[in-house]
């Protein structure tokens, strides 16, 4: 299983910002997809995650804010990230979790600022 992540960049505050993330291979049906974000001297946390059949979790810090979807059919990801601050500054990362196994993609770079 791979996982590719885009949508990553500079954005002033305020702004918006669209992460994808496509996975590719073997692709169980009942999955669990993420986002996860890990900022310079932090540990990694938990953005959002949705199941494939459409509930989803959002950290306290994004609720509100950030949105994430998913299509099934693409085995794709999706976070819509409003209304950003200079603490949403991190590296982002995607994952799956399907059978017990999760997988990672490689990171995409969000940074927010003036």
């Amino acid at each position: 299983v791979q996982l590719q992540a885009c949508g990553g960049g500079l954005v002033q505050p305020g702004g918006s910002l669209r992460l994808s993330c496509a996975a590719s291979g073997s692709i169980f049906r009942g999955n669990v997809m993420g986002w996860y974000r890990q900022a310079p001297g932090k540990q990694r946390e938990l953005v959002a995650s949705i199941f494939s059949g459409g509930r989803t979790n959002y950290a306290d810090s994004v609720k509100g804010r950030f949105t994430i979807s998913r299509d099934n059919a693409k085995n794709t990801v999706y976070l819509q990230m409003n209304s950003l601050k200079p603490d949403d500054t991190a590296v982002y990362y995607c994952n799956i979790n399907q059978i017990g196994e999760i997988y990672w993609g490689q990171g995409t770079l969000v940074t927010v600022s003036s």
